[in-house]
């Protein structure tokens, strides 16, 4: 599916009204982001907002390391617990890689962003193509979930307000999962609602794409499987509450995925369309690094559409 070129209009003018200011962060970082633009891969990102996030608040919980929900050396969670909170909402976090790396380690300010604002925060780690291709990453997003309606109330967690988070590849696999009915239980997803982060949810056989050889790893090289394997072409069967975002200095091709999908949510809700945030001056990479710093405006945003704050949660999905 390609965007049409009214939409392509459409979707510019929607990212230039939701562009968001960055909040306190230092003119020094931010114009070095600008400088950087959508080259991230030659600078080391995390190291440039370690201060900042080293210099959030700390909640105090208890964090429990490299649970095992399954029996790939892979399969290990993370569980963030609030101080002092029982029956917490939930939300599950899946980073990204392109498909054939990433690492949980790497992304614990964004657990603990949400343990100091009261939610029970998971940080997952999944399977890897090659070794595991599709539908690897939507069936260890499920296991995921399995594990959580079995053990939440032991780490004073609510099993029906369930939310997933996930960036790059990890959203692909969060969408794939709470979108194409072949990968959930009989009776559903579990989820009550998704924050989907710069992913991938249509699948093309484009060599000019920069992620070409991840993606042919992970989804393999039949492109006539594409379309099944495309999350943008299960969406009309889904009643899931959707949060998208993307960032200014993006891949040009998960912004165009992002445009397709944030369409399809549009039409399947007549004309309602999903929460969209655009953080400004951001890339790929810092998108998820600057969660927990004083550049709160994505946090923030999360949070409201999550119901963490005094807007009304997204409903549990039916």
């Amino acid at each position: 599916m390609k965007i049409a070129p009214k939409f392509a209009v459409t979707l510019a003018a929607l990212l230039a009204v939701t562009a968001a200011s960055a909040q306190n962060m230092p003119k020094q970082l931010r114009d070095r982001l600008v400088e950087i633009g959508p080259n991230y891969g030659q600078v080391d990102t995390p190291k440039m907002f370690a201060p900042l996030v080293a210099a959030a608040p700390k909640d105090g919980g208890k964090v429990t390391r490299d649970i095992t929900y399954g029996t790939h050396a892979r399969h290990r969670l993370d569980v963030w617990q609030p101080s002092g909170k029982s029956n917490a909402p939930i939300i599950v976090y899946v980073h990204g890689g392109g498909y054939i790396s990433g690492t949980k380690e790497i992304y614990d300010n964004i657990p603990a962003y949400f343990q100091r604002h009261g939610m029970l925060a998971i940080n997952m780690e999944y399977r890897l193509a090659p070794e595991a291709p599709w539908p690897a990453g939507a069936q260890d997003v499920a296991a995921v979930v399995a594990w959580i309606k079995k053990n939440a109330a032991k780490y004073g967690g609510d099993p029906n307000r369930l939310y997933l988070m996930g960036h790059s590849a990890g959203a692909t696999h969060v969408a794939t999962y709470v979108f194409d009915r072949r990968f959930q239980p009989r009776d559903g997803s579990g989820v009550t609602a998704v924050v989907l982060s710069s992913g991938r949810y249509n699948v093309t056989d484009e060599p000019d794409d920069p992620s070409f050889n991840s993606v042919r790893a992970y989804f393999g090289s039949d492109s006539k499987t594409y379309p099944s394997r495309s999350i943008i072409n299960h969406v009309p069967s889904s009643r899931i509450g959707v949060m998208l975002t993307a960032t200014e200095f993006d891949q040009q091709n998960l912004a165009a995925t992002t445009g397709d999908m944030y369409k399809a949510l549009c039409e399947r809700d007549g004309g309602q369309c999903p929460r969209f945030v655009q953080t400004k001056y951001h890339n790929h990479i810092s998108e998820m690094h600057h969660i927990n710093s004083a550049d709160d405006y994505l946090g923030q945003e999360i949070l409201e559409f999550l119901g963490m704050t005094d807007a009304p949660p997204w409903p549990t999905a039916k």
